[in-house]
């Protein structure tokens, strides 16, 4: 490393963001950029460790001390290559990953890890603004055709590896856009609908077809493709939605998560045709799940002046510190407050949801919970109500942040594709096929509700599996391989 010394020399530093009062009055990203010479002195601190565990905490399996000394010693176009090998979307990943790469640190062990994350997503950054990511064109067009369901993460990974190998690939997707959840399902101030466009411009100009509104199983036989393509590719997600089996969920005003936040989205892109409006105006909120998702619905609720937002977690608050039971360089399941938690709403833990009440009409006017704590039994963690904790909440509005249960069928059922195990699609751990020859499965289709860090490493790996498939052998990488340099 350039700079042996400097995590001894230079504290963490990430980037600032726009007051509270501020960033609640719209919905655009709220970061403030870092300057060139602080993101210098975070490349510095990467300390030459000889073993880099972060390589084993990302996914992706990034390049991070090689990029990371590329940015101490200023050279960012080639820190721009380093990070292309191994990531399609670096632009994704540092503005939405949990950065488990970070948590993987060695310098993490008894210190601030190194601030990898604001690196990745300054030096994509950097490179769009240099003009230096462009459309690369194969060189050479194979005859083989191949069909991706889903444009999520994992689809767009995908399509750009095997278009890369010279096939010719074609991109289903539902929804009037391309995207997936990176553009439905994550907030603008999150995400900026234009930082995906911007990408898929250039796919489009590398050669990558896109079919919108074009529902598979639905819209087309699933069987056409089979037909019509060499390989078909699933990344359709894991977006089986999980309820909340308890007395009045059916009443109106209990709303499922991720159309609260489709919506809200879609006003913001100026789609016009919504049905029936799903606003936290002025209504009294409760944001049932503790994850990313729960944060985004408080994060828009409060950007829709909701009059009060309350968030329910099953589970106990957790330690600001490492768990002793999940030592580094593991993941660890800690306290964590995003920025939405930062801007308003009451946390509470170890409490469960009884019923929703009604008001006569259909409509929701309250929840009941009660309180509970984790017991271990037989080697068994089992929840167990806490007598004489019952409680009644008023409420016009619930969001359930639940998570997804596993993949819609539609597709599955039409080819036969057997499911695999939390209701996946079922698939080869080894090479992404399903039991139909030909067509492989990647993504949350595959391995369940998870990061788009993971999704686009399924994509790149299922797209190395698919063009051996096609061709006996590839030149595509696998996890960690790198790749052509794609920054001209």
């Amino acid at each position: 490393m350039g700079k042996t010394t400097g995590f001894l020399e230079y504290k963490r530093e990430e980037e600032r963001y726009a007051p509270i009062k501020e960033r609640i009055q719209h919905y655009r990203e709220f970061t403030k950029s870092m300057t060139d010479d602080a993101l210098k002195c975070q490349g510095a601190r990467c300390m030459d460790c000889g073993i880099p565990f972060c390589h084993s905490g990302c996914p992706l399996g990034n390049l991070i001390p090689d990029f990371n000394d590329a940015i101490y010693k200023g050279n960012w176009k080639k820190a721009a290559r380093i990070l292309h090998a191994t990531n399609n979307f670096p632009e994704f990943t540092g503005r939405l990953c949990p950065a488990p790469c970070e948590e993987a640190c060695v310098l993490g062990i008894n210190a601030d890890p190194v601030t990898i994350e604001q690196i990745e997503k300054n030096i994509v950054e950097v490179s769009f603004e240099n003009g230096w990511i462009q459309a690369v064109q194969p060189k050479n067009r194979t005859e083989k055709k191949i069909a991706i369901v889903g444009s999520g993460p994992s689809g767009l990974a995908a399509a750009q590896q095997l278009n890369r190998a010279g096939h010719t690939v074609t991109v289903y997707e539902r929804d009037k856009k391309v995207g997936g959840l990176l553009r439905y399902g994550i907030p603008d101030f999150k995400l900026e609908k234009e930082i995906i466009d911007r990408r898929i411009a250039i796919l489009k100009e590398e050669g990558i077809i896109f079919k919108t509104n074009t529902h598979i199983g639905i819209d087309i036989e699933a069987s056409r493709l089979k037909e019509e393509f060499d390989a078909v590719l699933l990344t359709t997600g894991a977006t089986k939605r999980r309820t909340l089996a308890v007395p009045g969920n059916e009443l109106k005003g209990v709303v499922q998560a991720m159309d609260f936040l489709k919506q809200s989205n879609e006003r913001v892109d100026g789609q016009v045709d919504i049905k029936e409006e799903i606003l936290a105006t002025k209504k009294n909120v409760i944001v049932i799940g503790g994850g990313d998702t729960g944060s985004d619905c408080i994060g828009t609720s409060i950007r829709q002046n909701a009059a009060n937002i309350t968030n329910f977690e099953i589970m106990p608050k957790g330690s600001l510190e490492r768990p002793a039971t999940q030592p580094w360089p593991y993941w660890p399941m800690r306290l964590r407050t995003s920025t939405s938690h930062q801007e308003g709403g009451e946390r509470q833990w170890s409490i469960s949801t009884k019923k929703f009440a009604g008001d006569g009409k259909g409509n929701l006017k309250a929840i009941h919970t009660v309180e509970v704590a984790w017991k271990k039994e037989n080697e068994k963690w089992v929840l167990k109500e806490i007598p004489n904790t019952e409680k009644e909440w008023k409420c016009d509005l619930v969001l359930l942040a639940l998570g997804f249960t596993g993949s819609e069928t539609v597709i599955t059922k039409q080819l036969g594709i057997e499911m695999g195990s939390k209701e996946t699609i079922g698939a080869s751990e080894k090479n992404y096929k399903t039991n139909i020859k030909g067509v492989f499965t990647a993504g949350d289709a595959r391995r369940g509700q998870s990061l788009i860090v993971w999704a686009i490493s399924e994509g790149r790996q299922a797209a190395y599996h698919i063009d051996t498939y096609l061709m006996g052998t590839s030149k595509l990488p696998l996890k960690g391989d790198g790749d052509l340099p794609r920054v001209n």
